[in-house]
């Protein structure tokens, strides 16, 4: 697998809690999208890690285009 799978193509709109680490899945094969389920053992892939600086709705990639990993920046309207 050398490409992400895209397993939305918008964003996640999720609740992060200030301080809470979050690992996103970057293979797109999780099945607790948006977060690492761990899926991705046998791919090349590793989940990104972020902690949330404050307590606030976040919009995570789904469609696994972004370049401002792992916010959404829109990639999936291209």
């Amino acid at each position: 697998m050398s490409e992400a799978l895209s397993p939305q193509h918008a964003p996640y709109a999720v609740e992060c809690e200030q301080g809470k680490t979050y690992y996103w899945c970057s293979c797109g094969i999780s099945k607790n999208q948006p977060y690492c389920d761990g899926s991705h053992r046998e791919t090349d892939f590793t989940p990104v890690a972020f902690e949330a600086e404050e307590t606030k709705k976040m919009f995570l990639c789904g469609c696994k285009k972004t370049t401002n990993t792992p916010f959404c920046d829109g990639s999936h309207n291209k």
